[in-house]
């Protein structure tokens, strides 16, 4: 297994790429978090940290698509650099409004502004695509990167909050700007593995999401966003019905580790069949090793249950990704793979909405039923993805482990 990962570093600048691309990432997992913290440290200020927090969340998810097509038209430095240095801007002016006690309207102001954090994790697999396309080493560098994505999202709300409490209310929200700044200056450095602009591609007109399938892909991706919201607003409400709502954030912890560890374990391997019937197998995976759950009667129990689940998660996501990579041209690459992160994003916010409300009405154990749901969605959503996408001589696809995070 480590052998597959020391092959793609030992091509000059993966790691720089990588490393850069986990330190903007880092950023954008704690903007949320840090914004929430920020606004909901006064007593009734938890509406306006939720309000100000959609805003920054729609913004993201109209203009993510957008600016992913001008990295695809123009090159990643081109955008990278001015996108991200508008969103650094945008969260200070957020904090410094917010110290300054400024008219509520500004805060969402710089929220909608912010929304031009660009997608780092989607330039970051092109540059793997770029490299290693039609190869084996394909495989375990988006399994790398969907642990990346995996530790980010653990790791980013804890410094938010962190900062945010020990600090000041500005603080996680402040690190966040300057961690986006630093992550994609570095990135942008990055020249020689930057992915070429192609002239014959560049002309090309419309959208990504109007390739045969990538509607459905992305559904796939909010479905599975739905999932992993659904279980975390879930597990808290768990815990705290049986008295002991720390254990929540262990029990979840539980639940990312094992999502990290097969992911890392799928990165070493060499998986047979196709991308498409591997996808299914996923999906299907997801959702059966879900349904314990909804006669989990303690902690220890959803521990168990919720680390077999874990070890669905991240390869299903390196393959859902790999299948982007065949629904788009190569010219639309970014794009396809932001449409999947918006769509991820859209079905976190639904997600825990849903779980919310049914955990309010029906208690914390009978909503374990929506992620189950969610997954089954998922399910269907792949199947109507796959028939969707051409096939192409070699079955569609572009090397027999394409696959990505």
């Amino acid at each position: 297994m480590a052998n597959a990962y020391r092959q793609i570093f030992a091509v000059p600048g993966t790691a720089a790429f990588s490393s850069a691309g986990l330190v903007a990432r880092l950023a954008t997992a704690m903007t949320r978090f840090g914004i929430v913290a920020m606004l909901s440290q006064q007593p009734g200020e938890y509406a306006l940290a939720g309000a100000v927090t959609a805003t920054h969340a729609i913004a993201y998810a109209l203009v993510g698509p957008r600016l992913a097509r001008a990295v695809d038209r123009h090159g990643q430095r081109r955008v990278l650099l001015p996108a991200a240095a508008v969103g650094a801007v945008a969260l200070t002016v957020l904090a410094l409004c917010h110290r300054l006690a400024a008219p509520s309207w500004t805060l969402f102001l710089a929220a909608a502004v912010a929304g031009v954090i660009p997608n780092v994790g989607s330039m970051v697999r092109a540059r793997w695509a770029e490299i290693f396309r039609g190869t084996d080493q394909l495989h375990p560098a988006y399994s790398l990167e969907s642990v990346v994505d995996e530790t980010v999202f653990t790791l980013g709300p804890v410094l938010a909050i962190g900062l945010s409490t020990a600090f000041a209310p500005e603080a996680g929200l402040l690190a966040a700007a300057g961690l986006l700044a630093l992550g994609s200056w570095l990135l942008a450095g990055q020249r020689a593995t930057e992915p070429p602009v192609r002239p014959a591609e560049r002309v090309r007109s419309g959208s990504a999401i109007r390739n045969p399938g990538l509607p459905a892909l992305v559904v796939t991706f909010l479905a599975i966003g739905a999932v992993f919201a659904s279980i975390e607003v879930i597990t808290v409400a768990f815990a705290a019905e049986r008295g002991d709502k720390a254990m929540a954030s262990w029990v979840l912890a539980v639940y990312a580790i094992g999502s990290a560890l097969a992911g890392l374990v799928y990165g070493g391997l060499t998986p047979r069949g196709t991308v498409r019937g591997r996808l299914l197998t996923g999906t299907l995976l997801m959702t059966v090793t879900m349904v314990p759950l909804l006669v989990t009667g303690n902690l220890l129990l959803l521990g168990v249950v919720l680390f077999v689940a874990g070890t669905a998660c991240a390869p299903t996501m390196a393959t859902a990704m790999g299948m982007v990579e065949l629904a788009v041209p190569r010219g639309q690459l970014t794009e396809g793979m932001t449409w999947a992160s918006t769509g991820l994003g859209l079905g976190i916010a639904l997600g825990a909405a849903l779980a919310g409300a049914v955990v309010d009405r029906s208690g914390a154990g009978p909503a374990f039923a929506v992620p189950v749901a969610c997954g089954a969605l998922a399910v269907a959503a792949v199947l109507a993805g796959v028939r969707a996408v051409p096939r192409t001589p070699a079955e569609a696809d572009p090397s027999p482990v394409a696959v990505s995070a």
